[in-house]
């Protein structure tokens, strides 16, 4: 993201989950927020749009949207029976969980840019959503702050488990700046855990998968944010497993489209660029706790 501006993609993404919600059936990812957010011209500007929506790569982009979330929320679910009452969001966007949320005492930390997080704002006040006393902003800008520093300010108890959702994220960023990421999400308390996405390297993919690929990356990139890191599962898996995680799980097409799309007579699948990991913590790793 582009100093001081709202995230572009973020509002692109917000926009895929909304078109779920009226043209997919039967939907993946309910979520009745995701129109309303984005004002009263959203449902026209989708349907105008339809042709492009149903057609790759927008098709394939948009179920991988809609099955990360909810995977991610699924796992919450049995993180949230275990016990954990704490929910990080990082790079929030526009999700919409925290003013949906349906488990009570479950607190809710989104963690954005201040430009994202206060554009965010603007437009849930302007959709009449208001945020329940469950949720805190932490605003993080990384060229001045840190994550750690932005938690604390937001009420976050390290002494507790907590769970980390960390979607459309990970292909902006530097590997380095990944791992320390998950390094510090290793040191939290046995009980938590993190999803997160991945895309896979272009040289991994079928001819038809790296021109999905590239479509989205292009756009991405004319937006101001390039894709810049990509994992293959083996030596993700083994980059987690250093970093302290006691179980990983990873999945891509083969396990989720027979779990979320399995029937479906509109084409409605993931096409195979990205992958899901689900990394929990079974004992801390023994570096500084603290994101």
């Amino acid at each position: 993201m582009q100093q001081g501006r709202a995230s572009r993609t973020a509002l692109a993404v917000a926009a895929l989950r909304a078109a779920h919600q009226l043209m997919d059936a039967p939907l993946v990812f309910t979520d009745p927020l995701a129109l309303p957010l984005l004002g009263p011209e959203a449902e026209a500007r989708i349907q105008a749009d339809e042709a492009r929506l149903h057609a790759p790569p927008a098709r394939f982009l948009r179920a991988a949207l809609v099955a990360r979330s909810r995977f991610a929320e699924d796992a919450l679910a049995a993180a949230v029976a275990q016990g954990v009452d704490q929910y990080v969001v990082l790079g929030a966007g526009l999700d919409t969980f925290a003013y949906r949320n349906p488990h009570p005492g479950l607190r809710v930390l989104e963690v954005d840019h201040p430009a994202t997080q206060a554009w965010k704002r603007e437009m849930l006040a302007a959709a009449g959503i208001a945020p329940p006393a469950g949720v805190a902003y932490a605003a993080v800008d990384f060229e001045s702050d840190t994550l750690a520093d932005g938690l604390t300010r937001a009420g976050f108890d390290w002494n507790r488990p907590a769970f980390v959702a960390w979607l459309g994220v990970t292909v902006y960023l530097t590997r380095d700046a990944i791992l320390d990421t998950l390094r510090r999400v290793a040191a939290l308390p046995a009980g938590s855990g993190i999803v997160f996405d991945y895309s896979l390297p272009p040289d991994r993919l079928t001819d038809g998968q790296r021109v999905t690929f590239q479509a989205i990356a292009d756009r991405a990139a004319a937006e101001g944010e390039p894709w810049r890191t990509f994992f293959t599962p083996d030596a993700l898996a083994e980059d987690l497993r250093g970093l302290g995680f006691g179980a990983v799980v990873d999945v891509g097409p083969a396990e989720l489209n027979p779990r979320y799309f399995a029937g479906r007579a509109d084409g409605l699948a993931l096409g195979g660029v990205g992958r899901l990991a689900h990394a929990s913590v079974t004992s801390p790793s023994p570096i500084t706790r603290g994101l």
